[in-house]
């Protein structure tokens, strides 16, 4: 006996948005319930971020300096010290570099605190750098809680 030979149908508009099993497509992996994954850059760029809108608002100084998160130019690297930042005052702009910053933190699996306090204190001993001033003056009283 022959078998019968399906006949294709017509495909609708709605089947073409639509995988080949029908199911749809595929949803973010986070979902809409979920924030969004973030990764450790992420996590640096918003530490130096937050700190630096931190200490605009207390100091107008900072106004129109450009800040920029980058990772290690061959350029920083001495003989006996690696720069964590660079600070070009003719072009009011100080750069951050990453790597040296969270390179050589030598923390522990979990110590996201301490690895913050640490970016913090890079963004306030630069912009101090910049201003020609002790960090400890650019916001009193901020460490005060610990």
């Amino acid at each position: 006996m022959p078998r019968s030979r399906r006949v294709a149908a017509p495909r609708s508009p709605r089947r073409l948005a639509r995988d080949r099993h029908g199911r749809g497509m595929r949803s973010p992996v986070t979902g809409p319930h979920l924030p969004m994954l973030t990764n450790r850059v992420d996590e640096f760029e918003l530490t130096v971020a937050t700190t630096v809108s931190y200490l605009r608002g207390l100091w107008p100084e900072l106004e129109g300096v450009v800040f920029e998160v980058a990772q290690a130019p061959a350029e920083a690297i001495h003989d006996d010290h690696i720069d964590r930042w660079k600070v070009y005052h003719d072009e009011r702009r100080i750069v951050f570099f990453r790597l040296p910053i969270v390179r050589f933190l030598r923390l522990q699996e979990g110590e996201d605190k301490d690895e913050k306090l640490l970016v913090e204190s890079c963004v306030f001993r630069a912009i101090a750098d910049f201003l020609g001033r002790d960090p400890w003056e650019l916001a009193p009283g901020r460490y005060r809680h610990f």
